[in-house]
């Protein structure tokens, strides 16, 4: 089972005080002027600085720069629209990579679990456009013991690491997409939202707002991840 981390920085570790009264993957612009964790602190800027959770044991770095990660494997499509901004004023941050990677709709990872096949599928990597926003195409990841479900997340800005955290889904939402194959086959899963040892740290400020795909079959997931440069 992954291990918790300390959350890095005193920012981040401010941000656990004030963005927990803000909803999750809700963000608010503040003004241009007088940025800063005083101005966080003070509520002149508020955003949501997501918390650091643990990389876990089944990160494989250099992954590929693409939308669609899915390479052909079956699941509930799921859009997920990872917004970056400047922890400090709110903005968009530009180019930052975002690279996540996840567990299949068997719960089985890519390069790591006995019959995983190859080391990239539900891997990948985008880069921000000028909003701030990464764009993939994936599946709803499936359960494995002892976790609840979840999706890995890494964000580089200028050749650093400045966040590594974990996000997640409503367990309702989960358990509706579990009566549906391929995820239906597989019933039982052990640890829900409430009882996972990592949710328990900042899971809350790392849910996913999920709504319906409105153009297509699935959901889109979105979150907006508050960041130190």
């Amino acid at each position: 089972m992954d291990e918790l981390v300390t959350r890095r920085g005193s920012l981040v570790r401010l941000a656990a005080l004030v963005g927990g009264a803000l909803g999750a993957g809700a963000w608010k612009a503040g003004t241009a002027e007088g940025g800063g964790p005083a101005a966080v602190a003070s509520g002149a800027v508020k955003c949501v600085l997501t918390p650091e959770q643990t990389e876990g044991p089944y990160y494989i770095p250099n992954e590929k720069l693409r939308r669609n990660i899915t390479e052909g494997r079956p699941g509930t499509p799921v859009t997920l629209r990872l917004s970056v901004v400047n922890a400090s004023t709110c903005r968009p941050i530009k180019g930052a990579g975002v690279d996540i990677w996840h567990a299949d709709a068997a719960g089985v990872y890519s390069g790591f679990d006995q019959g995983a096949g190859n080391r990239t599928f539900m891997r990948g990597i985008q880069r921000t456009d000028a909003k701030g926003v990464a764009v993939f195409r994936t599946v709803y990841p499936g359960w494995y013991q002892g976790r609840t479900v979840h999706i890995h997340v890494k964000v580089h800005v200028g050749g650093s690491v400045v966040h590594t955290g974990q996000l997640y889904f409503p367990d309702t939402l989960t358990d509706a997409v579990y009566q549906k194959a391929p995820y239906s086959s597989r019933p039982g899963r052990d640890v829900r939202n409430a009882t996972d040892a990592i949710f328990r740290n900042g899971g809350k400020r790392s849910l996913l707002t999920v709504r319906r795909n409105q153009t297509a079959a699935g959901y889109v997931g979105s979150i907006v991840m508050g960041v130190t440069r």
